[in-house]
């Protein structure tokens, strides 16, 4: 399956906990003041890979604590975006991804991924709302949200670093 990336980071350390695979995904219809990846908003920008060379190398590396879908918007490639999660997933690894929609907006065909996904950055950037001291995320209303136990417990469950 082919997807459209921005661009890839084989170790990351900020885009989210520990050592982390980051998907740049292409194509954002947001565009918000202030994006800090303006250049992942063209729909027809960056450039196709073929899913199986991005889990080849997710694969390759040990050190990995897990990936990260970003972009850009993750859901505007849902099933792309799937088959990387659940490869990640069967080799062990936790799949964080950040989306500009708000948890209780998510669309109904981002179901399959949110079963492999854990932890959710939602809501989109706002400018005003800006925060340099937060972690993982660059506006206040936007939440790190641990998706299984949101899902045991029928109500948002923030994620933590203690426990997380």
């Amino acid at each position: 399956m082919l997807i459209r990336i921005a661009g890839l980071v084989s170790e990351s350390y900020v885009d989210g906990d520990g050592i982390r695979f980051a998907i740049f995904m292409q194509g954002c219809l947001r565009r918000c003041e202030g994006c800090h990846n303006p250049e992942t908003h063209a729909l027809d920008g960056g450039r196709l890979v073929d899913t199986a060379k991005i889990i080849a190398k997710i694969k390759k590396n040990p050190l990995l604590d897990g990936i990260t879908l970003t972009g850009g918007e993750p859901l505007l490639q849902i099933d792309a975006a799937n088959e990387i999660a659940c490869a990640a997933k069967s080799f062990g690894l936790s799949v964080w991804c950040y989306t500009g929609y708000n948890f209780e907006e998510l669309p109904h065909d981002a179901e399959p991924l949110l079963e492999n996904i854990d932890v959710l950055i939602d809501g989109a950037f706002i400018e005003r709302l800006r925060d340099l001291d937060l972690q993982f995320r660059g506006s206040r209303n936007q939440r790190i949200i641990d998706i299984k136990k949101t899902r045991e417990q029928n109500k948002i469950v923030l994620w933590s670093e203690i426990g997380g």
